[in-house]
């Protein structure tokens, strides 16, 4: 027997984690298979793969169609962390809160729609870790993502239905005149994003 799931115009990382769940849920050993339509999710599949000890294969059908039949012999515990191959076991996060600070619309330096792709693909895959965040604290920039028309509030909602807080910066929001614009969460002032970060048992910041 065999699943298959269709990623096709599914952005990074996307079809890294419906893979992954779908092999988390699987009652017994048998291949995935998983349509994408970049060399880059391929790779990645492949090295997912491997965090769950199985062969992955693939094939090109066409510039824009390739096939990843990943071949799942041992079942992986639920919520076991991916294993990088040859790796050292994970650390653990810290036994408080895990709380994620974004202070800008786009992820990293470089080019902004880039940045603006990553930060939505780090939002969705916030969504889907086995432990949730429990804060999200948006400050600068990062305001704009909780307000209205904000590409990711699909997944912030997401995120908020299942018992993560969302709080935005109110003086961010007033200074790029986002007060009547909020989306999701709630305004907070800054000595609360200081009491959030400081309770903290990690803090990831994108």
């Amino acid at each position: 027997m065999a699943q298959t799931l269709e990623c096709r115009g599914d952005a990074c990382p996307k079809p890294v984690v419906l893979a992954s769940r779908l092999i988390r849920g699987l009652q017994e050993p048998e291949d995935v298979i998983i349509h994408v339509d970049n060399q880059t999710a391929v790779n990645n599949l492949t090295a997912m793969a491997a965090g769950f000890q199985a062969e992955a294969k693939s094939q090109t059908l066409a510039p824009d169609h390739y096939i990843v039949t990943v071949h799942v012999t041992k079942l992986p515990a639920p919520d076991r962390p991916l294993a990088e191959p040859g790796a050292a076991p994970a650390a653990t996060a810290g036994p408080g809160p895990l709380v994620v600070v974004i202070s800008s619309r786009t992820m990293g330096q470089g080019n902004d729609e880039l940045g603006a792709v990553l930060m939505k693909g780090f939002i969705f895959a916030l969504s889907q870790l086995p432990r949730r965040p429990d804060c999200l604290l948006f400050y600068n920039g990062g305001a704009y993502l909780t307000a209205a028309d904000s590409p990711v509030l699909e997944d912030l909602n997401k995120l908020a239905e299942a018992g993560t807080a969302i709080f935005t910066c109110g003086t961010c929001q007033n200074f790029y005149g986002l007060q009547d614009r909020l989306a999701v969460g709630q305004v907070v002032n800054m000595y609360q994003i200081t009491e959030k970060m400081a309770a903290a048992g990690t803090v990831l910041r994108p």
